[in-house]
């Protein structure tokens, strides 16, 4: 399963120049920044007025872009770095907070070039991000940061949220390596459940139960299912045993 990896943002924008106005004000906003990093508080939010939301590619859009542009503009590092991308995070809106949040490998790799890094500091947010149910800020709470960051648990947990709030998993970046044999079990059993409701399984969960063992455990659960009395709970059963193999 591929990684979601967003691209640099800069890129995204010089594949999709912004209107000239736009670009002044971008240039302005981020020297501005780096000469009083508490200008962020007000340039951040009227992003997208000046830049528009236009969607760039499948992960930025112009105003998110701009947004991760001026994060990328402060010259903070570690604990104070962290303090503020707090403060913009919890009184930003959604799209303010999806910013922040597909931002934080940029500012994690920079900071670890020189000054204390970011390290876990911004994990705080990931999680708040994870504990509510806007769909599209929790999958870019689980970018490259919260990926390489979270416990086990909570990340699987997190993977598991993905698929009731049927977001897709290629979206979810880490899942390569960072499955293992309890996010299949986990996976397995919500097959189950689905099927015994009568109910089809979302099919990106396939490729990481058939990589463990679940994989056995549930095909005989699934074949138990298509003796099933109910007909939705047989079909469904029928229909998951062919995706699984």
């Amino acid at each position: 399963m591929p990684a979601s990896v967003p691209p640099d943002p800069r890129t995204a924008l010089s594949r999709h120049p912004l209107e000239p106005a736009a670009r002044s004000w971008l240039t302005d906003a981020e020297a501005r920044i780096a000469a009083r990093p508490d200008a962020v508080r007000a340039l951040f939010p009227a992003a997208r007025r000046h830049c528009g939301r236009a969607r760039l590619d499948a992960h930025w859009t112009a105003d998110e872009a701009a947004r991760a542009v001026l994060l990328t503009a402060l010259p903070l590092t570690g604990a104070p770095l962290a303090a503020e991308l707090a403060g913009l995070f919890r009184h930003g809106d959604p799209a303010e907070q999806r910013a922040v949040l597909r931002a934080l490998p940029l500012l994690d790799t920079a900071t670890e070039a020189g000054g204390e890094p970011l390290a876990d500091l911004a994990l705080p947010l990931v999680r708040e991000a994870l504990r509510g149910n806007d769909s599209h800020v929790i999958e870019a709470a689980l970018g490259p940061y919260g990926a390489a960051r979270l416990p086990d648990t909570e990340y699987r947990q997190a993977v598991l949220k993905c698929v009731f709030q049927e977001i897709p998993l290629d979206r979810v970046a880490g899942l390569d390596t960072r499955a293992d044999a309890e996010l299949a079990r986990m996976l397995a059993d919500f097959a189950h459940e689905r099927v015994a409701a009568g109910r089809d399984v979302p099919h990106d969960i396939w490729p990481v139960v058939r990589a463990h063992p679940a994989r056995a455990a549930l095909t005989e659960r699934l074949t138990a299912e298509t003796r099933a009395a109910a007909p939705e709970r047989r079909e469904a059963a029928e229909r998951a045993l062919k995706a699984l193999r």
